[in-house]
């Protein structure tokens, strides 16, 4: 391999892992904005969903209070409840136990809330397994081409051999320093989420507890 490929591709390698870097951190702050501003919509749309007294005042509840994984989970219970009066005994859809249905229609916006809360959590997990990956592999370039460099030198001084392969280990340490908050940062934000499901469990199995006097 020519010294220019060499070179082209240990650049590549330190560019991919400044990429991880920055995707990684950017990940991180949406993610810590986004459960932050979740918990906060949660909180107020709690504290009015359920001081209401029927579905009638319920449906009139301002449309900017519907934010959050918990409200997007009461607008489709009040939806499927109105769809329900309106069209019980003409569509096969709602033939069967109303209450299994509108189950069944909670937990499939609940999946539809889980996977937004699971968004970017893949690309942290692929970060954090490959980042060191590409650090080692850079460094074997980079000990490659300190090699090739050394016997062109004709010399094998410790002067001439430390410097080089001192440097081509540098390529393993950023790997690893890239890798380490991806697989903290992954490992925190799917704690939040599986705590973030068991309030969605909890909303939903109280909503089906409500659902006939919301009927009311």
């Amino acid at each position: 391999m020519n010294d220019s490929l060499t070179h082209f591709v240990i650049e590549a390698t330190f560019d991919i892992l400044i990429l991880f870097s920055v995707l990684t951190w950017t990940l991180i702050f949406y993610k810590i904005w986004q459960f932050m501003a979740n918990n906060r919509q949660n909180n107020t749309f709690n504290e009015v969903f359920w001081n209401t007294q029927n579905i009638e005042q319920a449906r009139r509840l301002p449309e900017e209070v519907f934010k959050g994984t918990q409200s997007h989970l009461a607008y489709e219970g009040l939806f499927w409840l109105d769809e329900y009066q309106r069209l019980k005994g003409k569509s096969f859809k709602y033939a069967g136990n109303p209450n299994e249905l509108l189950e069944h229609a909670l937990r499939g916006q609940l999946q539809k809330e889980q996977h937004t809360l699971e968004s970017g959590l893949t690309l942290l997990a692929s970060i954090g397994s490959t980042a060191p990956f590409v650090g080692l592999f850079g460094t074997v370039m980079g000990i490659m081409h300190a090699m090739h460099d050394i016997t062109a030198s004709g010399s094998t001084s410790l002067d001439v051999v430390a410097g080089p392969i001192g440097d081509a280990l540098v390529a393993t340490a950023i790997g690893i320093a890239v890798a380490v908050p991806a697989v903290l940062a992954y490992n925190f934000f799917l704690r939040r989420v599986k705590l973030q499901r068991m309030q969605l469990e909890s909303f939903v199995g109280h909503f089906l507890l409500v659902a006939d006097l919301l009927k009311e």
